[in-house]
């Protein structure tokens, strides 16, 4: 269809933060937006109806009585969704969330599109901010809330788009990735690992997925890569496209790096460059982060000047370390973080601002991947330096096999067997019950999960008072 007969748009599993995020901006555009999910929670549910998004309630072909014109169908919604079959027998237009994209957003748009297991959403939020700061008007697509925007998209009057490349699959009708989608103008890559069991076999279908994706890139494009990350630099080899490299040993590079009062100073060097920073953000892995963007930033020729001033004013993502409240000086945080390596990493750069009190880990394996055995072996590790562990069943169901099931139990046991602190508990309420008398002054509750965790966060502070 062409865009001007477009006036009503649907779309269904509106509330991943991805098509959530489109919503809002195809809203924004003029256009008549709705949507439908099944499972509807903030901040996204929240966002939408901020923004005027009408949304229903769970599937049913009445979603679509109002004849919408166009109909974007997300990743998570399958062949046999009862909404989808309506859309197929109505013989409604529809299309996939990269699609959508680029048809109504990234035309004309100079694409930086940040790929990689980890990392993606702070690292493309860094980047926005970035442009903004140096005055560059951005678009921006980011699988999160940036509190310097207070929102994951913006529509901007620049040159430059920044994309948060998804490698998951697109949709029931395109199992490809969705960055497959995307011609990007510079790729950020921060590394590849294994996760997505429910899609991905191992870390060879992994590896394959970014080398094919690798491959399709022209040569006239550019990637930054992270020179850390062994299976990446694997995928990156007979490239055509010009690398750099960022990380001990690559292109761009830090050093002294210090941590002191919740900010962070390192010095940051490359070619033709050697200067300081400060940030918000904590953690060698942020350090990463930013040392992509600054490649980026020189790439294009922003000066070293903005770069320090984006980065000194950088407010973070919402999830990523956001502080969600403080009582009886206690705090309570929120991340998104569920992959071992991601959990290592958070609970690593949070510890060392609680010396006087201790890290309560609070835990909710809700992924495809970590509710299947793929990491059982792997989490102990990650906790180990948390001063107390809390494993809940996640609050949601899914259909694995008894035989590929993650067993909470069993990563209870192996981290106490490690000589850490842990204990299980079957539903949000039991964590909260033994957590609330069990807090001492400066204590940080660190909770993990990417849903919402039956809201435990709000629950915990009210608790709390």
């Amino acid at each position: 269809m062409e865009r001007k007969e477009i006036k009503k748009i649907h779309l269904v599993a509106a509330c991943g933060t991805g098509m959530g995020t489109l919503a809002c901006i195809l809203k924004e555009m003029g256009y008549q937006v709705t949507g439908s999910d099944q499972n509807v929670y903030p901040p996204m549910s929240d966002f939408l109806a901020e923004k005027g998004v009408r949304l229903f309630s769970g599937f049913d072909p009445e979603n679509l009585a109002h004849e919408p014109d166009l109909v974007i169908i997300g990743n998570a919604v399958t062949r046999e969704n009862i909404e989808a079959q309506a859309v197929l027998e109505q013989k409604i237009e529809y299309l996939s969330m990269p699609q959508a994209v680029n048809q109504f957003i990234a035309q004309g748009k100079k694409i930086i599109l940040v790929t990689g297991t980890h990392g993606k959403t702070t690292t493309s939020s860094i980047m926005a901010h970035l442009f903004e700061t140096a005055g560059l008007s951005p678009s921006f697509l980011v699988g999160g809330i940036l509190r310097d925007f207070n929102s994951s998209f913006q529509l901007g009057s620049g040159d430059y788009m920044v994309i948060e490349g998804d490698e998951y699959d697109t949709a029931f009708f395109d199992k490809g990735p969705k960055f497959m989608h995307y011609d990007p103008y510079i790729t950020i890559m921060t590394g590849v690992e294994f996760d997505h069991a429910d899609i991905f076999r191992d870390i060879d279908h992994i590896r394959d997925i970014f080398s094919n994706f690798v491959r399709k890139i022209e040569p006239t494009s550019h990637i930054i890569a992270s020179m850390e990350n062994e299976n990446l630099n694997q995928i990156l080899e007979g490239c055509t496209a010009k690398v750099e490299t960022y990380g001990q040993g690559g292109d761009f590079w830090f050093s002294e790096h210090t941590q002191k009062a919740a900010r962070t100073q390192a010095r940051i060097q490359g070619p033709g460059q050697d200067f300081g920073i400060e940030t918000g953000l904590v953690g060698r892995h942020n350090l990463m982060n930013t040392l992509a963007c600054v490649a980026v930033a020189k790439k294009l020729g922003i000066p070293d000047t903005l770069v320090q001033k984006a980065l000194a004013t950088f407010s973070g993502v919402k999830r990523r370390q956001e502080i969600r409240g403080i009582k009886r000086g206690l705090t309570i945080m929120d991340d998104f973080a569920h992959h071992p390596s991601a959990v290592r990493e958070t609970i690593a750069a949070v510890k060392p601002f609680y010396e006087k009190g201790r890290v309560i880990a609070v835990f909710e394996p809700r992924t495809n991947t970590s509710m299947r055995y793929f990491f059982q072996q792997t989490y102990p590790e990650a906790f180990v330096a948390a001063d107390r562990v809390l494993i809940c069943n996640p609050c949601v169901k899914k259909n694995i096999p008894e035989d590929q099931r993650f067993s909470p139990e069993q990563l209870v046991a192996d981290i106490n067997g490690k000589g850490g602190d842990a204990y299980h508990f079957e539903t949000p309420d039991r964590v909260l019950d033994y957590l609330v008398p069990e807090l001492r002054e400066n204590d940080l509750v660190l909770i993990m999960s990417n849903g919402g965790f039956d809201n435990i966060h709000a629950r915990l502070l009210v608790r709390l008072e």
